[in-house]
């Protein structure tokens, strides 16, 4: 059997009948509708991959049909026939979308040919259509950089539920890539080739956001000098992401619970409903079940958008990702960057980068890095290019409980140790010293190696009096030379 449905629509039920008999001799799956409404209502119970249509008919003419048609599937070729052809009604199938304008009274192979090209268009088209869409997965799942466990969780989930029409609600702090994960759920689902609106309901004012998510008509307010969509009519077969959507007040609540019920809305200053077809994606860094508990946010909304929920983790929570993210902003930041971290970042600004809590999360890591490479004077970011805060005392060396017991060698774990201790002590290295029952010598030795003191640096003001003004000369001579029986283990 050919592959292919076809709607045959005419109010002559004899002309439904000869088309239909023609058409599934040639293999086709038929189907027949007696007027223009009744074949837009089988069209909305199941798809069809071909409409033949007569252009005369009473109530809903051809080229009304053709409109609905097009307003529920753009891509579907339409077939239009007509007993009575004028050039000016051919103008107008063809400039609506119409695929072919014939005569009834045409030879069948003439019919048989436009409906086997009008398929061959229409499979074309699903074909187009499925190597975009494995595109857009691709390049989605390239923007979103990871491989640490609860990642990987994060891509399987938004891998199950693209190709649902669910709710699905977003949460994670600010900067973790909510709005980079609702498109990736966008490009993977069947509304790919529709829109992706995005809006902030946090940045928009109270007394604007109304109109910017619902439209207005011409005179709704002084301003209004025309009609106006709004986002959600423009994500018309799309998909619309709300972010920051604790932010909305009471009354803007109410009118978002009403489009995902009944997914209609009303534009400010009409009293008429317009439906929409789009799926919602919202996302919040707040804590929506205290905001519920609490009364500054709707129960029936919150489970009304909590279909799906889908928690990205911190950068802090997936430090393993941040070499990955650094390769990725510096290839988009750093000129001539060949793909090796040691080349494009000095030792003591990698260990920074690793050790920070990141509390901007990946997007104040990429501010960073972008930084860094405007202002670096050298070939390779250094610790001095870094912000104040990524250069505090002991941000540049990670926690002492987060190396211990993890596959860090064990260096670098007595590094940690020294400069925590040192930290603890307002940077007093005699001090610091007796803490770690080692001698000052030993101390400022290690510190050389780490490249936190430099040789021949004088001592801080912070350290005993006592101390030799040729301490660093001597530590400088020990570092080079080595002594024995000074270690941070007695060895």
């Amino acid at each position: 059997m050919a592959d292919g449905r076809i709607l045959v629509v005419d109010d002559e039920e004899s002309m439904c009948q000869y088309l239909q008999i023609l058409l599934e001799r040639e293999g086709y799956a038929v189907g027949t509708a007696g007027s223009g409404a009744d074949a837009l209502r089988m069209m909305e119970e199941r798809p069809y991959d071909v409409v033949l249509t007569d252009i005369t008919m009473p109530r809903m003419d051809g080229i009304q049909l053709l409109k609905g048609v097009k307003g529920i599937d753009p891509h579907i070729p339409v077939i239009m026939l007509t007993a009575y052809a004028s050039e000016r009604s051919a103008i107008d199938a063809v400039n609506l979308g119409a695929f072919a304008y014939l005569q009834k009274h045409c030879k069948n192979d003439e019919i048989r040919v436009a409906v086997r090209n009008a398929l061959a268009l229409r499979r074309v088209q699903a074909e187009n259509w499925q190597l975009k869409r494995e595109l857009r997965r691709k390049r989605g799942k390239l923007r979103i950089i990871g491989q640490s466990p609860s990642m990987l969780a994060v891509f399987k989930m938004v891998d199950k539920i693209a190709a649902t029409p669910a709710t699905v609600l977003i949460n994670g702090e600010s900067g973790t890539g909510k709005e980079l994960v609702a498109q990736a759920i966008h490009e993977r689902s069947e509304r790919a080739s529709g829109p992706f609106v995005a809006i902030n309901c946090g940045a928009i004012p109270e007394t604007l956001l109304e109109s910017q998510l619902f439209g207005h008509v011409k005179g709704a307010f002084t301003s209004a000098d025309r009609d106006h969509d709004g986002f959600c009519r423009q994500a018309e077969g799309g998909t619309i992401f709300l972010d920051e959507i604790g932010e909305t007040p009471h009354v803007i609540q109410v009118k978002l619970l009403r489009m995902l019920q009944e997914r209609e809305i009303y534009p400010v200053g009409s009293s008429k409903s317009v439906k929409v077809d789009l799926r919602v994606i919202a996302a919040t860094n707040r804590d929506l079940e205290a905001d519920v508990a609490a009364g500054r946010f709707r129960t029936d909304l919150y489970y009304r958008l909590n279909v799906i929920p889908l928690h990205l983790p911190a950068l802090r929570e997936r430090s393993d990702d941040v070499p990955l993210l650094l390769d990725n902003f510096l290839r988009n930041h750093m000129h001539g960057y060949a793909g090796n971290l040691g080349a494009a970042l000095e030792d003591a600004a990698l260990r920074c980068l690793q050790a920070y809590d990141w509390p901007g999360n990946v997007r104040e890591l990429e501010n960073v890095i972008e930084r860094a490479c405007i202002i670096r004077e050298g070939d390779r970011i250094r610790v001095t290019d870094l912000p104040e805060a990524l250069r505090r005392p002991g941000a540049c060396v990670a926690p002492i409980d987060n190396l211990l017991g993890s596959h860090v060698p064990l260096e670098d774990v007595e590094r940690a140790h020294i400069l925590q201790v040192l930290e603890s002590v307002g940077g007093h290295k005699k001090r610091a010293a007796e803490i770690l029952q080692i001698n000052p010598s030993t101390l400022y030795r290690k510190l050389i190696r780490y490249g936190v003191a430099a040789p021949g640096a004088e001592d801080e003001p912070g350290d005993d009096a006592n101390v030799p003004s040729d301490f660093a000369a001597e530590i400088e001579h020990q570092a080079l030379v080595g002594t024995d029986g000074d270690t941070l283990e007695g060895q």
